[in-house]
């Protein structure tokens, strides 16, 4: 256990001290293999053998889709759409900014492409109307995680890789909380307004006329508004694999940015195809080294010793599982979810199917906790992506995101963890998972 204890040193260390997270496994996965199997040659194979999955082949899919969005018009029509039903409310225009970060969570499959597409949209808008841009920033670097929380999801795709359970099914364990994290960010966004007294609220309008707005802005946006319906309906109507829906978005998102939007350039287009081949290599060459690591670490038991370590220290499965819960907000405070997600789910496998926890179930308690991480320091790669995209320091939206994640991530985790028919109805109605 001592080499293993290193090992997991060396790992944790070296993400601390900032080197990228794919070389970290690496050398990870380099001592783990001079200890235990100095022949590499087998653990090549394995990490080719890993790679060698259409699963896979939809992330860089979904990366170009997320990409091309804002790009194409796409993601300006539904922050519209949404500002038309909730932009004459109580904090409104935040409200609206959160479902738009939802809605497009059902196209892109990923936090930045959230942030970045939506927080580039809104924060000037609501800034304009008084929000304070460091809260503005907050906000909506935590709504961004909706992303991967509302189906499609990356860190959703690789959980099902990882732990050979159904993609769609994991793509649905999170869509309860997703929406019940949404309802939470808009309730706790309508009291933080009241703060701001600078804050402008235009006057509700008759509901014939409010009506007519919606449909305006709904007919604008009707071809964006039918995109995630045909990925989603595509995957759940056995029409589409995930990795055929990713195709169809990316195909989808072509079409209607030069040929109905008319926004969508060849330059635009070029670049988003250099940026998702960029993040896809990061992710591909991450895999390989996790994958790797992965076997090593089965092979040392060191799955079942974390399970045996945990089950002596309670045998209540609920203290277990806030223990776990711990753990893996811990590890999202220290690297992405993708990674995350690669490193978690296979060590706590064991543990989870040994108290009971069904494997649909765990994914959205992994989601959930890992999209807490994604925000919380000192890692935190979408709280800061946010700050750069909203153009403030750290300490002028820091504490605005504070009160999202204490107030609105921890309820949503605790009740996913321990409410385990929030995250398996669906699975069960739609798929008839058991």
């Amino acid at each position: 256990m001592d080499h293993i204890a290193i090992d997991l040193l060396i790992l944790i260390s070296s993400i601390v001290i900032g080197i990228p997270v794919p070389f970290c496994f690496m050398l990870a996965a380099i001592y783990m293999g001079v200890i235990y199997f100095p022949d590499f040659s087998f653990l090549m194979t394995i990490g080719f053998r890993g790679l060698n999955s259409l699963t896979i082949l939809s992330i860089p899919f979904f990366i170009i889709a997320g990409a091309l969005m804002s790009s194409a018009g796409i993601a300006e029509r539904l922050t519209n759409f949404a500002n038309s039903m909730l932009g004459r409310l109580r904090g409104g225009m935040g409200a609206a900014s959160i479902v738009a970060c939802a809605i497009f969570g059902a196209i892109s499959g990923t936090a930045s492409s959230a942030v970045a597409c939506i927080g580039g949209i809104m924060i000037p808008r609501l800034e304009k109307l008084g929000y304070p841009r460091g809260y503005s920033t907050g906000m909506l670097s935590c709504a961004s995680v909706l992303g991967q929380l509302i189906p499609p999801s990356v860190p959703m795709i690789l959980y099902g890789w990882v732990t050979q359970q159904s993609v769609a099914a994991c793509f649905l364990s999170t869509v309860v909380p997703g929406i019940i994290t949404t309802t939470i960010f808009c309730i706790i966004n309508y009291f933080m307004v009241g703060r701001f007294p600078a804050i402008k609220v235009d006057d509700p309008l008759p509901p014939k006329e409010r009506n007519r707005l919606v449909w305006k802005a709904g007919k604008k946006g009707f071809w964006s508004l039918l995109m995630p319906v045909i990925i989603l309906g595509g995957i759940y109507g056995g029409v589409t694999t995930p990795t055929e829906a990713a195709a169809v978005a990316v195909f989808y998102a072509i079409v209607i940015g030069f040929f109905v939007h008319k926004e969508l350039t060849m330059t635009v287009f070029f670049r988003s195809l250099k940026s998702a081949a960029t993040t896809s290599g990061v992710i591909v060459l991450m895999l390989f080294f996790v994958t790797i690591l992965g076997r090593l670490y089965t092979m040392q038991q060191v799955p079942m010793k974390i399970a045996n370590f945990l089950l002596g220290t309670s045998d209540n499965k609920y203290v277990i599982l806030f223990m776990v819960n711990i753990f893996l907000i811990i590890i999202g405070m220290l690297m992405d979810d993708l990674s995350g997600t690669m490193l978690a789910a296979p060590l706590l496998m064991p543990l989870m199917l040994r108290i009971g926890v069904h494997p649909i179930h765990f994914a959205a308690i992994l989601g959930t906790n890992l999209g807490l991480g994604n925000v919380t320091p000192p890692t935190a790669p979408i709280l800061y992506l946010g700050g750069r995209v909203g153009n403030v320091q750290i300490d002028e939206y820091l504490k605005p995101a504070l009160v999202y994640m204490i107030f609105g991530f921890l309820p949503v985790i605790a009740l996913t963890t321990y409410v385990p028919d929030l995250s398996l109805f669906l699975p069960r109605l739609i798929m008839g998972i058991k």
